[in-house]
C-alpha cells in the first residue's frame, strides 16, 4: 500500500476515534509548507566524478506541515533522506508521521521531511558534500532555527549535518541549532547517534514489562542493520537479549544460539555490511521477518510487512523502528493473530527526542553530559508509552490508533486554543 494512503488511512482513523470536526480534520492534512521540483533542470548538482550520470535532482523536499500549533512560532522537524526511492508520496507520509511522532513525544516541534532522489553508496564522498552544499543554497531561506530544522535520516549522517550547517553559516552566520544529528565538535549532542536505538530499548522494555516480561532472555529478529538496528542490536544485546537473525541490503545471518554482535558491528563496519559474517549462517534475507523468535524489529525501509507475509510472521511482539513498516492491511492480519505491535511514532521517537535536547543544547548554549540525555530519553520514552496506554484505554484501541490518537489529540487541541474557525 502507498505510504501516504497507508498514513492518511490510519489518521481519518483516529479523527474518527476522536470525533474531530471534519473541516478541522481536513485542514490537518495539508501542509504548511511544501517544496518540489518544477523540471529536472531546475534543482539540480553536476556532479565531480564522470563515471556517474552528470545530474542528480531533488525530488521533494517537504518542510513543515499543515498544523496551527506549528506554524511560524514552533520549528519544524524532520530528516533528510538520500535514496533511489525518495518520492513525493513518501516524503509526504513521513512528514505527517513526524508531526504525530513530536506530539506522542510531546516535544514542541511540528512534522518535515525532506528527500533527494540518489544512491549516496554510489556516490564519493565529494560527490555527496557538494550534493548537499547546493541542496542547502536552495533551501537555506526556508530552514532556520525556529523554522525547519533538519536532521539525518536515511543515507544521510553527521558528516551531512555538518555540510548543512557550514553552507547555511555563509548566508546567515554560525547557527548551530539550524540542524540536529550533527557531529559533537560542532555543537552536536552526546547519546544522539544511539538515541532512536536506545529509544527502541527503552520502548521495547517499557511493552514487555506489561506482560511481565523483560528484555532478558527473549529472541530478537532485526531486520536492518544501520544506524538504528545496529545500536538497537547492541543495547538488547548488554541488556540480555538474544539476537537469533539479522539482515541488511548485503544479506542475512542467523544463529539460534544468539549472534555475537560487537563481532558483527567490527564485522559489519570493515565489510560495510554483514555478509560474510562467520559467526552465523547465510539465510535468504527476504526470509527474516518470517524467521521464528519472541521480537521482530523491523528497522530499515517501511512497507516490509503487508497482507502477503503478514500471516507467516511468527513473532508475539513487533517493534516498529524503522517508518512505517507495516501496511494497515498486515496490521489487521496480525491483531486477528493476537501479535503486539508497538507503532513507529512511539517506537522510534527517540531520535527526534534527543533532537529536541540537542537544540534545546545549542539554544542555551549549555550541553549536557551523556547520562543527562540518557536518563531525559528514558523519561519521555516511558511517558510517551504510558500515554499511549491511557489512550488505548480511552478508545478501547490497539497501540498503534493509541499513538495516533494522542498525537493527533494534541495537535488538534492546540489547533483549536489558537483559535482556528470551522
Amino acid at each position: 500500500m502507498n505510504a501516504l494512503v497507508a498514513t492518511s488511512r490510519n489518521f481519518k482513523r483516529a479523527a474518527q476515534l476522536l470525533g474531530l470536526d471534519s473541516k478541522l480534520e481536513k485542514s490537518l492534512l495539508i501542509p504548511f509548507r511544501e517544496i518540489k521540483e518544477k523540471n529536472k533542470e531546475e534543482i539540480s548538482v553536476i556532479l565531480l566524478n564522470a563515471q556517474y550520470p552528470k545530474m542528480m535532482v531533488v525530488w521533494h523536499l517537504l518542510l513543515g506541515s499543515g498544523f496551527s500549533m506549528t506554524m511560524q512560532e514552533v520549528p519544524h522537524e524532520g530528516g533528510i533522506r538520500y535514496h533511489p526511492e525518495v518520492d513525493p508520496d513518501e516524503v509526504n507520509a513521513l512528514a505527517q508521521l513526524m508531526t504525530w511522532k513530536t506530539a506522542v513525544a510531546n516535544v514542541p516541534y511540528g512534522g518535515a521531511k525532506g528527500g533527494i532522489g540518489c544512491d549516496p553508496g554510489e556516490l564519493s564522498i565529494s560527490e555527496l558534500e557538494r550534493l548537499t552544499r547546493v541542496f542547502t543554497q536552495k533551501i537555506h531561506d526556508l530552514i532556520g532555527v525556529h523554522t525547519d530544522v533538519p536532521a539525518p535520516d536515511m543515507g544521510t549522517n553527521p558528516q551531512t549535518m555538518a555540510w548543512i550547517l557550514d553552507e547555511y553559516s555563509k548566508f546567515h552566520g554560525y547557527s548551530p541549532a539550524v540542524v540536529t544529528g550533527k557531529p559533537v565538535d560542532l555543537g552536536g549532542s552526546l547519546g544522539r547517534d544511539a538515541a532512536t536505538g536506545r529509544g527502541v530499548l527503552f520502548a521495547t522494555e517499557a511493552l514487555l514489562q506489561e506482560y511481565g516480561k523483560s528484555i532478558s532472555g527473549q529472541r530478537f529478529v532485526i531486520q536492518g542493520f544501520g544506524n538504528v538496528g545496529s545500536w538497537a542490536a547492541q543495547l538488547i544485546s548488554e541488556k540480555g537479549g538474544k539476537i537469533v537473525a539479522i539482515s541488511d541490503v548485503t544479506g542475512a545471518i542467523k544463529n539460534s544460539n544468539g549472534i555475537d554482535i560487537p563481532s558483527l558491528v567490527k564485522h559489519s563496519k570493515e565489510n560495510r555490511g554483514v555478509k560474510g559474517f562467520h559467526g552465523g549462517d547465510a539465510i535468504d534475507p527476504a526470509s527474516i521477518l518470517v524467521e521464528d523468535c519472541d521480537v521482530l524489529i523491523p528497522a530499515a525501509l517501511g512497507g516490509v510487512i503487508n497482507r502477503d507475509n503478514a500471516n507467516e510472521i511468527r513473532a508475539k511482539f513487533i517493534i516498529e523502528a524503522a517508518n512505517h513498516p507495516a501496511d494497515p492491511e498486515a496490521d489487521e492480519i496480525l491483531s486477528k493473530k493476537g501479535v503486539v505491535i508497538l507503532p513507529d511514532i512511539l517506537a522510534n521517537s527517540g531520535g527526534v527526542t534527543v533532537s529536541y535536547f540537542e537544540w534545546v543544547q545549542n539554544i542555551q548554549g549549555f550541553m549536557w553530559d551523556e547520562p543527562k540525555v540518557n536518563n531525559e530519553l528514558r523519561r519521555y520514552m516511558t511517558n510517551g508509552f504510558n500515554d499511549v496506554k491511557e489512550m488505548c484505554k480511552t478508545h478501547e484501541c490497539d497501540l498503534r490508533m493509541g499513538a495516533f490518537t494522542l498525537g493527533v489529540n494534541r495537535v488538534a487541541r492546540a489547533t483549536m486554543l489558537r483559535g482556528w474557525e470551522a
